[in-house]
C-alpha cells in the first residue's frame, strides 16, 4: 500500500485551511471541542459556535461548573445535541479526574464519557502529535479510491479501517500526525464522494482508482440521510423552542411545532429518554437543569 507521504505532506503545507484548532496555540481541550463539533457538521457551521464555546469555556472545569441547559442552549442549532451532553459529561471527568488537562493517551481518552475511537485517536494526534491511525468518512474514502482502486468506501469496519491507514503513516510521529490530518484535508476538499476533484489531486499520477478507469462503487448501498419530516427534524424543532426561553413551558407550547400529535409526542418522550429535555413536578418541559 502507498499514498505517497511527501506528495501529500507538500501539499497539504499549501492548500490546508487555516482552521482555529489547527493552530499552534489552540489547546487539547479546544481541539476535543472541535472533533465533537465537527462529527457530521460542517466546518463553515462549526467555527462560530466553537470561538463561542472556548471563549465562554476555555477549560474543561468551565464548562463542567455550567448546567446541561446551558450547554445544550449556547450548542444551537449545529444538531445531534446528545453531542453536546455528551461533551459535558467529558469535560466533568477531565475536571476531577484529570486536573483540567486533557489526557494524551488514547486508552484514557477512551475511558471519557461519551470519548469514541475516532475521537479519542483524533485528540491523540492532533493536539498531542502522537502517531495513531485516524479514520473519519474522508479518509475512508480517500484510502478506498488511492490504495485500493473502488469507487468508495464500503462498510466501516474499525479494526480493517485503522489497520489500512496505520500502514500509510509515516515512521516519525512529526509528520504522522500531519500525514492523517492531510488525508482527511485530501477527502473533505479534493476526493469528495459526488464529485472528486481528481485534476487538482496531488496523488492523481498513482491512484489506483485512476489507474482502474475510475470503476463506479458497487458495495452495499448506503443509507441516505434524509431531514424534513423526520424524527430529528421534530426533535430539533422541540428544542427550539426550549432554547428559545428562559422559563419552562406548557405543553401546549410545545404542540404548535408539529401537527401530527403521534410523532410530536413520540419524539418529546425520546427527547426526555435522553436527558434532553426535564418535565417538571408540575407537569411543565424545560432544558436539563433550568427549572
Amino acid at each position: 500500500m502507498s499514498l505517497d507521504a511527501e506528495v501529500l505532506l507538500e501539499w497539504f503545507g499549501e492548500n490546508a485551511r487555516d482552521l482555529p484548532w489547527r493552530r499552534d496555540e489552540c489547546t487539547a481541550w479546544g481541539v476535543l471541542v472541535s472533533e465533537i463539533m465537527l462529527q457530521q457538521t460542517p466546518v463553515a457551521r462549526v467555527e462560530p459556535v466553537w470561538r463561542e464555546w472556548l471563549g465562554r469555556w476555555p477549560v474543561p472545569s468551565a464548562m463542567a461548573r455550567a448546567t446541561q441547559g446551558e450547554v445544550l442552549r449556547a450548542w444551537g442549532k449545529l444538531g445531534y445535541p446528545r453531542r453536546a451532553l455528551r461533551l459535558h459529561a467529558a469535560a466533568i471527568a477531565i475536571a476531577e479526574e484529570h486536573d483540567d488537562v486533557v489526557p494524551d493517551d488514547v486508552d484514557t481518552l477512551l475511558a471519557l464519557p461519551g470519548i469514541g475511537a475516532y475521537t479519542a485517536r483524533a485528540v491523540a494526534a492532533f493536539a498531542y502529535g502522537q502517531r495513531v491511525p485516524v479514520v473519519d468518512t474522508n479518509v475512508r474514502r480517500a484510502v478506498a479510491r488511492a490504495v485500493h482502486g473502488a469507487g468508495d468506501a464500503g462498510p466501516p469496519s474499525t479494526t480493517k479501517d485503522l489497520k489500512d491507514v496505520e500502514a500509510l503513516l509515516p515512521e516519525t510521529a512529526e509528520e504522522a500526525h500531519v500525514y492523517s490530518a492531510a488525508l482527511m484535508e485530501l477527502g473533505a476538499l479534493v476526493c469528495t464522494a459526488r464529485a472528486p476533484r481528481c485534476v487538482d489531486c496531488p496523488v492523481l499520477a498513482t491512484c489506483a482508482w485512476q489507474l482502474n478507469g475510475r470503476p463506479a462503487y458497487d458495495g452495499p448501498a448506503k443509507a441516505v440521510q434524509k431531514f424534513a419530516g423526520t424524527d430529528r427534524q421534530v426533535r430539533g424543532l422541540l428544542l427550539d423552542v426550549l432554547r428559545g426561553t428562559e422559563e419552562p413551558v406548557q405543553k401546549t407550547r410545545l404542540d404548535l411545532v408539529w401537527s401530527d400529535a403521534g410523532q410530536r409526542d413520540r419524539c418529546l418522550h425520546s427527547l426526555l429518554v435522553d436527558g434532553l429535555v426535564e418535565q417538571t413536578p408540575t407537569g411543565l418541559f424545560a432544558l436539563p437543569g433550568e427549572h
